[in-house]
């Protein structure tokens, strides 16, 4: 006999929690990795996340943020911000192009979401969000002519919950923001200030545990990968497999794991690879050719995996050309990544490092690292041209986590080769979290 309270477990040989401390419930709202994804952890022995402490770590964060700049609140619309603090989603890419939703996280530690009016049970399960209202929305499709009027009515409902929590104080972050909603808070008496800032720098120190959700989600993401190369390599050589059939296993593996999305279509092939950035078409990819791509993944937990490796498909070999291109890509990886520890400045990364060749440098990649969380995220480290004196005055810590960049595209060429790791920053240096292999055929 089995009992309807199995049933409707996710997993029948756990009691009321998951491992990572989210209910045992088949039927819950709160979203999260797949049993498939689980399975696949334990088997490689790695740690999941306790959620709770997750969530406390990246409150505390902002919180102390806040308060080393005497600041009374953050208010975010950002959706990748508002998961960061509440660890909750809404229609994430929709809310990215139609913000609905807001976050307030004042310096007491009180946080408000305004959620939309049809959903409140989405931000239910998180005991850390404090208050709930709703009328964040005064984008012109949903207020049309009086988006003025609903943005100061949330103006007025933003004043009630800093007078609440923040007493006198009326310095008020904010992000990404609709410009009715910022001339409503500036008319309503607020000192504005630059909220990126303030959640960038909170965000680019990870937790113990938001390392143990990276790990796991990186771990699904080469998974995905390694089922995307394995298409790859055993139907292109039969013929009429596009560039898009291939870029398809990937999205296909990361949601049967409980990912979430992919931010680009960063995946060509053959002469298409140079210049880089052209997006993934419908191309037919033929025998003997590269294919190149970079995740640019939303994955398990909503932990961004970063990762460019570019494949040899066919039975033939790579010219010269390609395998020495792929070395210089490598070399500037391992010598750049080399210079990653605690403490060491932009400013060094910046000019420092390896010289890409001269044919390459006319078509390089917007920069040698950036940082990476819940998706690209701040510290940024642009090639020496990039430098802009006063913009980049930072040095690494540990806990940051960066992705290594490296495009080999020779000017006027018909390849390129695109390679990015992803490196945790540790109190004495760095590990490198990416284990998946380089093209052994592109290595010569």
């Amino acid at each position: 006999m089995t009992h309807y309270a199995d049933r409707r477990k996710i997993d029948p040989s756990r009691g009321e929690h998951l491992a990572d401390g989210s209910p045992n419930d088949n039927n819950r709202v709160e979203i999260g990795p797949t049993q498939l994804a689980f399975a696949e952890w334990q088997a490689a022995g790695l740690q999941v996340p306790n959620l709770d402490r997750m969530r406390a770590f990246r409150l505390d964060r902002l919180v102390k943020t806040l308060n080393a700049r005497d600041l009374g609140a953050v208010l975010m619309f950002d959706p990748m911000n508002i998961r960061y603090a509440t660890d909750t989603t809404n229609m994430q890419l929709w809310n990215a192009h139609n913000p609905f939703r807001a976050c307030m996280v004042c310096a007491d530690g009180h946080m408000v979401v305004w959620e939309y009016k049809n959903a409140p049970f989405l931000v239910s399960f998180n005991p850390l969000i404090r208050e709930l209202r709703h009328g964040a929305s005064f984008f012109y499709s949903v207020t049309g002519d009086k988006g003025p009027e609903s943005a100061r009515d949330f103006a007025g409902q933003v004043g009630e919950v800093m007078r609440a929590h923040a007493g006198t104080n009326r310095r008020l972050a904010v992000d990404k923001i609709m410009l009715h909603g910022l001339r409503a808070l500036e008319a309503a008496g607020f000192e504005i200030h630059e909220g990126e800032e303030v959640t960038e720098r909170a965000r680019a120190i990870k937790g113990p545990d938001d390392l143990l959700a990276m790990r796991c989600a990186h771990h699904s993401c080469e998974a995905a990968m390694a089922e995307m190369e394995d298409f790859a390599r055993r139907e292109i050589p039969r013929g009429g497999v596009s560039e898009d059939a291939v870029w398809a296993e990937l999205h296909r593996g990361n949601i049967r794991r409980g990912g979430e999305w992919i931010e680009t279509r960063l995946l060509a092939s053959g002469p298409r690879t140079n210049p880089w950035f052209q997006e993934c078409g419908p191309r037919l990819i033929g025998n003997n050719e590269i294919v190149a791509f970079d995740t640019d993944l939303i994955g398990c937990y909503g932990m961004c995996i970063d990762i460019s490796r570019t494949w040899w498909i066919g039975d033939g070999r790579p010219t010269n050309a390609m395998i020495s291109a792929m070395h210089q890509a490598i070399e500037h990886i391992e010598i750049n990544r080399a210079m990653l520890k605690p403490g060491v400045s932009i400013h060094e990364l910046v000019h420092g490092g390896h010289q890409l060749p001269d044919d390459c440098w006319a078509q390089k990649y917007s920069c040698k690292m950036h940082g990476v969380g819940l998706c690209d995220e701040w510290p940024y480290v642009p090639y020496p041209d990039g430098w802009v004196p006063g913009a980049f005055e930072h040095r690494l810590e540990a806990g940051m986590v960066l992705c290594v960049e490296a495009l080999i595209s020779p000017e006027g060429g018909d390849f390129s080769i695109k390679l990015e790791d992803q490196v945790l920053i540790t109190e004495t240096g760095f590990e490198t979290l990416t284990r998946y292999p380089f093209d052994p055929a592109l290595m010569g």
